[in-house]
């Protein structure tokens, strides 16, 4: 007898198709047709895994050895965004591409262009069809964009006559409506259709000796066999045995130890990969679980409600993890769920098991396959101890995890009676945590009904307007102050309710831009909350105070307050704040003053801290935050992105006032200075719905956003015309920067109002800088702004040097270059050659921070300089001068393998973020694939 491992080859040759002679027979068939000038289309497919590639690699070999020109593409999960791109890199990537590639790349990603795309391509493939025949490959159809779909089945049956043969493949089960109708139209245009089965017996034992190296006995072939026929599957399952697992004795491979443990396979951990995090943490609970497993029981484990896992089912679903029976999910092949198990820890898949068994006495969660009495099946008292043990479950999770605090409390107010005494506390209760959770529309109406319904006590109606009060604060201003006002007038409610309801109400007139009524109310609200001992109240308060001083220019007394304020919040736990979080309005301050690294640096941990307890309206409105900070700090694509992903999904209860004067604000300014005209007017458009809100401050935006609008449109008088309300409004409620929203935009106002010649608009912008200025000597920014102002009213060079001066150590990018451009043009009107150091180091920051429209008009001046040469790339990165940081990042992720998912988890960034960031460079960086992508960096970094 001997004795030897079995053969690894890893890197080895590949192994031997097996098991398909029906199916090459058939693709030998169709390239003997095509050798007779037959064209056609054929369309392979198979559940994941079932060896589609494998078909498609093997027909274009057998294509090529006929001399037969051969396009390959492939589509992929993260590249749908790139339009044409499978079937671009098919036709232009190959040994011998298509001529006209630039051409035809132009002309994909130029709007208005997809009829010449098509003519254009048509024309190249039908003229190379004329010197022989082609077969087209394409790769993994259901992740082919919209244009890819288009252009393949109108190119397929405009070139029907001709001798091209079009093998595409897709997986089977279920595919988005374009890729379905792209189906639908090749099959009756007449396509042949090659569904690849599991293989058989006999296949199976030839593929686990090609791998093993020896004939299988009967204990590896029932190892093998648990494959079920997938060829993939099977491959990494007995490529995953150790040596130890197998012997080669007498010439057979056999088990040496028994079925050895599950591991994880390749492609099973890719699969998970390309996943969303949340749907990735479903398929990982339900392995843990063990069998079917229904989504209550997922939604209980995974402390969500069932109807917050829609998204990541489907996406499960779709990616032939999992399937459906019945009323329950199951795993799509018992291997792939051993393969995801296998990747979690022991003591986790044991902790899971014994929760989805039955939680532990003294567990804030209810026994998932136990469920607490319902109110008809239970006794008053056990349906009461039932309740209150939910609500006191639902208090204890509120802190840190608010979904399933919600949930329980949810749970409370289902098995309470519609005529019991604490059923408003319990709606009162649940509306903050629905809210914060993103169900603010599910609160509202919760709210809603229970006012309409009467019958409310004045203590029980004061804590339903107040949990409304609190849930309008960022979607509708004069909506938190309507029901603030109205419970706080309610006769005979406790003094502790007054309180809250008074700092609600402080707070709401605040944002609302009534500082003299916020005053007023605040100081009433202190008596109350001082007589209750209400800390919460105190917090709240303190934000209010903060906000009164900075609308009085005192700016060192706001940041002690706002300081303050946020101690204390965060003492008491975000759960109580009225205004969730203070600590957001200390960011905001932190950045209007200059200190842009603090407010950043608070912004990314607040987004940090809401997103591990799924508090997804905090984590909105910190996104929105980040979003006005990264736009001043000359980070335009970065700040877009924020808007964008913060403006995702909403389940907005009202016109959405904080995003008004964050998220739209930012999308509004990063247009105007990338010269995107079509979204400019768009949120122009939103700007004069602004225009109307009871919101003072929202107004103030509008105007301010139209203002910019139309000096953005050359109409500098229109432009003062929209700020009439602004600067003509009562000094008590006038913004502290007269009607602007920043500092920063003091120059701008100043700008503005000399083309529109008003002088005297100039003149009180830039008192109020200055007096800014005085009233807050240690910031340098308001100096700065100050001096901006100050130099472009006088035309005055001296000050706007000092401007520049006191920028250097501001990471105000866009302030910075505006005042270098204004020094830069009044001394060229005099000194040429000292002007152009001014212009290149404005071009520098404006080219850094993307924003076009201004570098397009730096160069324009420096040409009026008599330079032409290219701007001083000093700053910037050397091999990537087109790309922002953040881009940069993304890129060399990607250029080494990374999904989009897993770069947004490595950078900490939302894939819609990372999504944003490719799709810009690539239309930067002129390319359609991830595959030119990756063959750009390799040239650039090796300094090529």
């Amino acid at each position: 007898m001997t004795t030897r491992t079995a053969r690894e080859e890893p890197g080895g040759p590949r192994i031997p198709l097996r098991g398909r002679a029906t199916e090459l027979a058939f693709i030998e068939a169709r390239l003997d047709a095509l050798g007779r000038g037959e064209g056609g289309i054929v369309r392979v497919g198979g559940p994941a895994g079932i060896g589609r590639s494998r078909i498609l690699a093997e027909a274009a070999a057998a294509a090529r050895r006929r001399g037969i020109r051969v396009f390959e593409g492939a589509a992929d999960p993260d590249q749908q965004f790139v339009p044409l791109g499978p079937l671009l890199e098919g036709v232009l990537a190959g040994e011998e591409p298509l001529p006209g590639a630039q051409r035809l790349r132009d002309l994909a990603t130029t709007p208005g262009q997809r009829f010449w795309l098509l003519q254009e391509m048509g024309e190249r493939l039908r003229e190379a069809a004329r010197r022989g025949p082609l077969l087209v490959v394409l790769d993994d159809l259901q992740w082919c964009d919209d244009l890819t779909l288009l252009s393949f089945h109108t190119l397929a049956a405009g070139l029907s006559a001709h001798p091209i043969l079009w093998l595409v493949a897709v997986r089977g089960g279920s595919v988005a409506p374009g890729v379905r109708t792209t189906l639908d139209r090749i099959r009756q245009a007449g396509a042949h259709e090659l569904v690849l089965g599991a293989l058989g017996d006999r296949a199976i034992a030839r593929i686990t000796e090609d791998v093993l190296g020896a004939p299988a006995g009967p204990d590896v072939l029932r190892l093998a066999h648990r494959a079920q026929g997938v060829p993939q599957l099977l491959v990494e399952l007995l490529g995953s045995l150790t040596e130890e697992a197998v012997t080669i004795d007498d010439g057979t491979a056999r088990l040496s130890a028994g079925v050895p443990a599950p591991r994880e396979l390749p492609s099973v951990v890719r699969r998970l990969d390309q996943l969303s995090s949340e749907a990735r943490e479903l398929v990982r609970t339900a392995a843990a679980v063990g069998g079917p497993v229904t989504v209550a029981l997922l939604a209980e484990l995974l402390g969500r409600s069932s109807a917050a896992l829609i998204t990541a089912v489907r996406e499960s679903l779709d990616a032939d993890l999992l399937a459906e029976s019945g009323d329950r999910l199951v795993f799509r092949h018992d291997l792939i769920r051993e393969a995801v198990e296998a990747g979690l820890p022991l003591s986790l898949r044991q902790a899971l098991r014994r929760q989805a068994a039955g939680l532990p006495p003294g567990s804030a969660a209810l026994p998932v396959d136990r469920p607490g009495p319902s109110a008809g099946t239970a006794g008053p008292g056990d349906a009461a101890a039932e309740v209150e043990r939910l609500r006191a479950a639902a208090r204890e999770l509120a802190a840190t995890a608010p979904g399933p605090a919600a949930d329980r409390s949810l749970k409370a107010l289902e098995l309470t009676a519609a005529d019991a005494v604490e059923r408003p506390r319990i709606i009162a209760e649940t509306i903050p945590l629905l809210w914060q959770t993103g169900r603010a529309a599910q609160a509202r109406e919760l709210g809603s009904s229970a006012l309409a319904a009467g019958g409310l006590g004045p203590e029980d109606e004061a804590r339903i307007r107040l949990a409304l009060a609190r849930l309008a604060v960022p979607f509708d201003f004069c909506e938190a102050v309507r029901q603030a006002r109205a419970g706080a007038a309610l006769p005979g409610i406790s003094v502790a309710a007054r309180g809250q309801l008074l700092a609600m109400l402080a707070v709401g007139l605040s944002m609302s831009g009534e500082h003299a009524a916020a005053e007023q109310v605040a100081a009433q609200a202190w008596e109350s909350a001082a007589a209750a001992g209400d800390r919460t109240a105190e917090a709240t308060l303190t934000t209010v105070r903060s906000a009164v001083s900075f609308h009085r220019m005192d700016l060192s007394e706001a940041f002690r307050q706002a300081e303050r304020s946020a101690a204390l919040a965060d003492a008491l736990g975000v759960s109580t704040s009225l205004w969730v979080p203070e600590a957001l309005w200390h960011a905001l301050l932190s950045h209007t003053t200059g200190r842009t690294a603090q407010a950043l640096a608070a912004a990314e941990e607040g987004i940090r801290i809401t997103r591990e307890q799924g508090r997804t309206a905090a984590t909105r409105m910190w996104l929105m935050t980040r979003s006005r900070v990264l736009l001043e700090a000359g980070r335009l694509t970065d700040a877009r992105a924020d808007a964008e992903a913060a403006s995702e999904a909403t389940d907005d209860p009202g016109p959405g006032n904080f995003a008004d004067v964050t998220g739209r604000y930012v999308m509004m300014r990063v247009a105007l200075h990338t010269n995107d005209q079509s979204a400019a007017r768009a949120y122009a458009a939103k700007a004069r719905r602004m225009r109307s809100d009871g919101a003072p401050v929202v107004r103030h935006f509008g105007s301010w956003m139209l203002a910019l609008m139309a000096d953005f449109e050359g109409r500098p008088d229109r432009a003062m015309a929209e700020l009439d309300e602004v600067m003509t409004s009562p000094a008590a409620d006038r913004p502290a920067y007269a009607g602007l929203v920043d500092p920063a935009d003091a120059p701008v106002l100043v700008r503005l109002a000399l083309r529109a010649g008003a002088h005297e608009r100039a003149a009180q912008a830039v008192a109020l800088a200055e007096r800014r200025a005085v009233l807050n000597p240690d910031l340098a920014f308001l100096a700065a702004t100050a001096a901006h102002a100050r130099g472009l009213l006088d035309n005055d060079l001296a000050p706007l040097v000092r401007a520049v001066r006191l920028y250097e150590d501001c990471p105000r990018v866009l302030a910075r270059a505006s005042a270098l451009e204004d020094a830069g043009r009044k001394l060229a009107a005099t000194h040429r050659s000292e002007a152009v150091p001014y212009f290149d180091t404005a071009l520098t920051l404006y080219v850094r921070a993307g924003a076009e429209r201004d570098v397009v008009r730096v160069r324009r001046r420096l040409r009026a300089a008599g330079v032409r040469r290219r701007p001083s790339t000093a700053g910037l990165d050397g091999a990537w001068p087109e790309l922002t940081v953040a881009e940069i990042r993304v890129v060399r992720l990607v250029a080494r393998g990374l999904t989009n998912r897993q770069v947004a988890e490595d950078l900490s960034l939302s894939p819609h973020t990372v999504s944003s960031h490719l799709r810009r460079a690539f239309t930067k960086l002129d390319v359609a694939s991830r595959l030119e992508l990756a063959r750009l960096v390799m040239h650039r970094d090796s300094g090529e």
